[in-house]
């Protein structure tokens, strides 16, 4: 199976929440793009999962953990699990970001 996403088209914002769309869905692998106003956030959280946070558009914090750090375009975070996690437009800008999870192992 092939699927191609042209996130271009795919970008789209909300004046008064994230937007939020889900890419692709499987038992092995999820896909997100949030889209993020200035001054918009997804506050840290934890899951039991592996994360990539992908900075496709503009800049932002991005927190890890007990870091927090600025990131820009065609820059990737990754995040083991239960690791708090999240992102903010605090730069006086767009965001986009592709979140990409897979379930962690099993010890």
């Amino acid at each position: 199976m092939k699927e191609i996403l042209d996130l271009k088209k795919l970008i789209s914002f909300k004046p008064d929440s994230i937007s939020r769309q889900m890419l692709a869905e499987t038992p092995e692998m999820r896909v997100a793009l949030m889209c993020l106003e200035p001054g918009q956030e997804l506050t840290p959280h934890k899951a039991p999962l592996r994360l990539m946070m992908y900075c496709v558009e503009g800049k932002g914090e991005f927190t890890v953990g007990d870091e927090t750090f600025e990131a820009d375009e065609k820059t990737a975070i990754l995040c083991d699990p239960m690791v708090p996690h999240g992102f903010k437009a605090s730069k006086g800008e767009r965001l986009v970001v592709m979140a990409v999870v897979t379930p962690a192992e099993e010890d």
